[in-house]
């Protein structure tokens, strides 16, 4: 899945499972957030490319396990899930979506 600056196609699938994983600091869904780029499901296995808000995120570990579950629970076909995490291009706040936005007091 290339990127290019640009988000990728997604499986609408794995954006609905993706819709249950919330930023506990933030109280958004990931998709929301605009922390997914792109996803696929191919023979079982699900590819999703992703970011962080910053590299230094504390919350990464327990957000790609939160990912990595939240596939495997409602997708049945899904039979492995991998996750690139990818810093390029950086997420800046322009990638919420308009109700992560108005939940953040931002127009």
């Amino acid at each position: 899945m290339v990127m290019e600056n640009q988000r990728a196609a997604s499986d609408p699938r794995v954006l609905d499972a993706l819709r249950q994983v919330v930023d506990p600091e933030l109280g958004i869904n990931i998709v929301d957030l605009g922390l997914v780029y792109g996803s696929e499901v191919r023979d079982g296995q699900v590819h999703v490319v992703m970011t962080m808000t910053t590299p230094a995120c504390p919350m990464e570990e327990l957000l790609m396990e939160m990912v990595h579950s939240a596939i495997l629970r409602e997708l049945p076909e899904a039979r492995s899930v991998e996750v690139d995490l990818v810093w390029e291009p950086a997420w800046k706040p322009d990638m919420l979506s308009p109700s992560a936005k108005a939940q953040l007091g931002r127009t």
